[in-house]
């Protein structure tokens, strides 16, 4: 998840500290070499492990593009969703805002923000921290937002327009989330002549992952891994459509066919 629905504030890290400190809220910082670390004292004894996750989600992605983040950024461990929702109230410039139970983080150039993953179970739906491989591949997810974010012009994505199917597709693949379950199922959507007519749609529904990330995965594949690390700074769909030199119908009839070939 990242800020693209909601308009949003891009904070340096000298600006969030000091929000957090008047909001009452005992952050200790830790520094690392990609990324300083801001959490509170009960997750003291989780530094370790958290710290593993996102070391190997950090190498995942710097693997995938070929390339580091190119600079460094902030991780906050929210002890609650108390916490989180209070920091994208004053992001987003909504102050009633409340975070549906499955949003536990999210990613731009700056930050990646999180309720502490232990937590997930109490605090969350569909997460759970024991399961290793869902908790690595979404912490990995979001740090796709954040390599993204770093090569965008926009780089809380709140100026892109027509573009959600990439921002969020692109974190699916590059993280490992565009498994073969999630492929099966957009196989069987195709097959059945269910899948949206636009780009638009893609990042909508209960598939809007797997539809997303399969798109991501097929220009790569057609296109190779250059190209689409080209269309990282791009805002606009029109401007994608015509970095692939390709039209939007054009694009999905392509996409249909690579699926069913799959």
């Amino acid at each position: 998840m990242r800020i693209t629905h909601f308009k949003s504030v891009f904070f340096g890290l000298a600006i969030l500290q000091s929000s957090w400190i008047v909001a009452g809220s005992n952050w200790l910082v830790k520094e690392y070499g990609h990324y300083t670390l801001m959490y509170t004292n009960a997750d003291q004894p989780n530094l370790a492990n958290y710290n593993k996750l996102v070391t190997n989600g950090i190498n995942a992605v710097e693997r995938f593009f070929n390339s580091p983040f190119r600079k460094k950024f902030a991780i906050i461990i929210h002890p609650g969703r108390h916490s989180l929702d209070s920091t994208w109230q004053t992001d987003w410039k909504m102050p009633e805002f409340k975070s549906e139970c499955w949003m536990v983080a999210s990613g731009i150039a700056g930050k990646l923000d999180m309720i502490s993953p232990v937590l997930w179970e109490k605090e969350a739906c569909e997460h759970n921290y024991s399961d290793t491989t869902n908790t690595q591949q979404l912490i990995s997810h979001e740090l796709v937002h954040v390599y993204h974010g770093q090569s965008n012009k926009s780089p809380d994505f709140s100026n892109v327009e027509g573009i959600d199917w990439f921002v969020e597709g692109l974190a699916t693949f590059a993280s490992g989330q565009c498994d073969s379950k999630r492929i099966a199922m957009v196989k069987a959507t195709v097959n059945a002549g269910n899948v949206p007519k636009s780009l638009d749609n893609f990042w909508i529904g209960k598939l809007k992952y797997g539809l997303s990330g399969s798109m991501v995965m097929f220009i790569e594949n057609k296109y190779g891994k250059p190209r689409l690390t080209e269309l990282l700074p791009l805002t606009k769909k029109s401007e994608m459509l015509s970095s692939l030199q390709i039209t939007e119908p054009g694009l999905l009839k392509e996409w249909e066919k690579y699926i069913l070939s799959l």
